[in-house]
């Protein structure tokens, strides 16, 4: 006995499970139950399911439909990335089943107990399976002890054990496990086990029978289901209860309502906000609003934006003022002209009370009268047809201010009484006199601009003639300003013989077209 366990401590058992344990969890613990079938000299029951089971140890009188159940413990440690080593243990009932005459006759010839321990080849090759599957075959195979047990009444009643095999009701075994399994991922820690695993004996004595019948050795076939669980500790870098191993999202925000397989935010309308945080999970928003949507992008979300398909403003609950005028678009006659509400968002520039549209002269302040042209001078004549617009003129001389008479009689005198040395600009003092009346007219009408043109006849070369108008004429403005007249209210021009108002043929024609002549004129 003490060298079957001593056999058995050295056993490496390869046993293959695809939902292992992994680097991070390098632990599993197994729990499962199930039914063992057993093939021998009393007959073989290899998977018969459904049979009507028949109580040996009662003298075949209670018939039953249960099968016999067995219990399954396994503890396993990964090694690395193709290796785990495990110990498992196995204990129940077992039974025989016989066809003979067209009748099933089954019994439960005992109770047994199996153990196995040793290294497990774990499919983790990319051709079967790897870390992240959810579903993973399996194949077993290795060594392993059996203890067998059968009940006083039945050993005597089968007149069994003469040859003294059982002495003490049981025997131990070597065996040879060999089978197919599947492990299937719950979660990460918890996963289904099922199995179907064949069992080889070194021996032909488990039901106390040593006979040369067709089964030379004792077999058993065991089919378990249960579930695994993985231990250690999960490196989840992101906290979101998915291990990095597993997690394809690895940064995922805090509090995140997460895929349990991917470790990714559930965002069903991808707007990056997982659902568990989104006000609106089924279309896509922004962060500003708590993943609600703001199709047009003006800061307010749809479900209180009145227009949210356009650009708006909050003044108008996300409808838009193009032109800024403080008008909403559906209300303003002049969307992109920035206007006011007393033309329905039309512009009136000048702000004289005549919209644009309206106005003859839309850019400065005008009178109705004129249809929004100016008068200025409040002349009566609008600003466009008054010469003199900012001086108060009268019709008969084109808005600018009437010339008196005796004005007109001086500058008409003054023609002919301003008088210069031969040849020259030099102002001859009998002229002074008249030069002084117009400095007194200048200073009476302060509204008044005088303008000095200088003449000449044609007599002589035209170039020397032009010279000394402008010369002449440049002599009287600085006489006048040298009286008092302010400089910006006179200027003077010379033309020499281009503007004869006299025959230059005769001699009286050319003594008029030497001449100074005065007119007044008027601010613009």
């Amino acid at each position: 006995m003490k060298k079957i366990l001593l056999s058995i401590a050295a056993v490496v058992a390869l046993v293959s499970y695809g939902n292992a344990q992994t680097k991070d969890m390098p632990w599993q613990v197994g729990l499962g139950t199930g039914i063992s079938e057993y093939a021998g000299d009393m007959g073989n029951g290899f998977f018969k399911f459904d049979l009507s089971s028949h109580d040996l140890t009662n003298n075949g009188g209670t018939k039953t439909k249960s099968q016999p159940l067995m219990t399954n413990i396994t503890l396993s440690h990964y090694l690395n990335s193709e290796f785990d080593i495990a110990a498992r243990t196995y204990w129940g009932e077992w039974g025989y089943f016989n066809k003979s005459n067209s009748t099933v006759v089954a019994g439960k010839l005992g109770n047994f107990y199996r153990g196995t321990f040793g290294i497990e080849v774990t499919p983790r090759w990319k051709f079967l399976s790897n870390d992240k599957a959810k579903i993973v075959p399996y194949i077993t195979t290795g060594l392993g002890y059996r203890r067998v047990s059968m009940p006083n009444d039945y050993i005597g009643k089968l007149g069994l054990f003469s040859e003294g095999i059982f002495s003490k009701n049981s025997i131990d075994e070597i065996t040879i496990p060999a089978g197919l399994g599947a492990n299937i991922s719950i979660t990460e820690r918890v996963g289904l086990n099922i199995q179907s695993n064949y069992l080889w004996t070194n021996n032909d004595k488990s039901e106390g029978l040593a006979t040369n019948e067709e089964l030379t050795f004792d077999q058993a076939w065991f089919h378990t289901i249960g579930l695994t669980f993985n231990l250690g500790k999960v490196v989840d870098t992101d906290g979101d209860g998915v291990s990095d191993k597993n997690d394809k999202c690895a940064n995922t925000p805090k509090g995140d309502l997460v895929n349990p397989y991917t470790g990714c935010s559930i965002d069903t309308d991808n707007d990056g906000i997982a659902d568990n945080k989104d006000v609106c999970p089924l279309v896509a928003g922004t962060v500003a609003f708590k993943g609600c949507p703001d199709t047009d992008g003006d800061g307010i979300q749809d479900s209180e934006d009145k227009c949210p398909t356009v650009a708006g403003v909050a003044t108008f609950k996300g409808c838009p003022d193009t032109d800024k005028d403080g008008i909403q678009d559906s209300e303003d006659a002049c969307p992109t002209i920035a206007g006011i509400t007393k033309f329905n968002g039309c512009p009136d520039t000048d702000g004289d009370g005549f919209q644009d549209s309206e106005d003859a002269c839309p850019t400065i302040a005008g009178k109705a009268a004129y249809n929004g042209c100016p008068d200025t001078d409040g002349d009566g004549i609008e600003d466009k047809l008054d010469k003199c617009p900012r001086v108060f003129g009268v019709v008969a001389n084109n808005g600018c201010p009437e010339i008196k008479a005796a004005v007109k009689q001086l500058f008409e005198k003054a023609l002919q009484g301003v008088q210069f040395e031969t040849g020259k600009s030099v102002i001859k003092s009998t002229s002074f006199s008249i030069l002084n009346k117009v400095v007194t007219i200048m200073k009476e009408n302060p509204t008044y601009k005088l303008y000095i043109l200088g003449h000449t006849d044609n007599v002589g070369d035209a170039t020397k003639n032009l010279k000394l108008s402008q010369e002449r004429a440049a002599a009287v403005e600085k006489y006048l300003e040298t009286k008092g007249v302010n400089t910006s209210r006179v200027r003077s021009e010379g033309f020499g013989d281009t503007k004869p108002a006299y025959d230059n043929a005769t001699t009286e024609g050319k003594s008029k077209n030497r001449r100074v002549e005065f007119k007044v004129e008027f601010e613009q």
